[in-house]
């Protein structure tokens, strides 16, 4: 069995927007991901690290523990081996607290991917290789979230572009998300479900 391990925030843990509830496993994007995987034979086990208002390099002044750095190479010791990780982060870096752009973020990410690369897995396991998965780029926040990103749809611009820049810099895999998803327009930051699932 192939493990994924999926590092990410509040859009891969599958918040509906504009609530505080969770989609089920076979919505959120790690479960089709998993699903689609194993229907096409390759059994694979995808882990869901999803931390609501998880940031890449920086602490919530609010709600301590959502700096990234924390305890990555410990979940990235604890769930080897792994055949990939996925790296999505950079919306909550925009929230209305902090003064990012884009390039801030790709250089959490590039801090993370250090992190990744330098675990303290046992000796004869691989390194994994890491993908970054850019965000959907926010859109002006709306309902109960509006306060607390207020300004993200400016600040977040070009983070597809800076994270792809990191990942050809730092030799991984790129994916933008834009491609198949899209934030709802209900809170303007959650996704919507896959376009093409599958």
């Amino acid at each position: 069995m192939q493990q994924i391990l999926v590092y990410a925030d509040s859009l891969s843990w599958g918040i509906i927007p504009d609530t505080r509830q969770r989609h089920p496993f076979d919505v959120r994007w790690p479960g089709v991901l998993e699903n689609s995987l194993n229907a096409r034979g390759l059994t694979a086990r995808v882990i869901e690290d999803c931390l609501n208002g998880r940031r890449t390099v920086w602490e919530d002044p609010f709600k301590p523990g959502r700096d990234g750095r924390q305890g990555l190479a410990q979940r990235i010791e604890a769930s080897s081996p792994l055949a990939l990780v996925i790296l999505m982060l950079g919306t909550n870096d925009f929230q209305s607290m902090h003064p990012h752009n884009a390039w801030h973020s790709a250089q959490g990410m590039s801090v993370l991917v250090d992190i990744v690369r330098s675990a303290p897995i046992e000796p004869d396991m691989p390194v994994p290789p890491i993908l970054i998965a850019a965000p959907p780029k926010a859109r002006e926040p709306k309902g109960i979230i509006a306060e607390k990103f207020m300004g993200v749809d400016t600040k977040c611009v070009g983070l597809a572009k800076a994270l792809q820049q990191v990942a050809e810099t730092l030799g991984c895999a790129y994916f933008d998300a834009n491609h198949v998803i899209t934030t709802s327009p209900v809170d303007g930051v959650h996704p919507l479900l896959l376009k093409h699932p599958g």
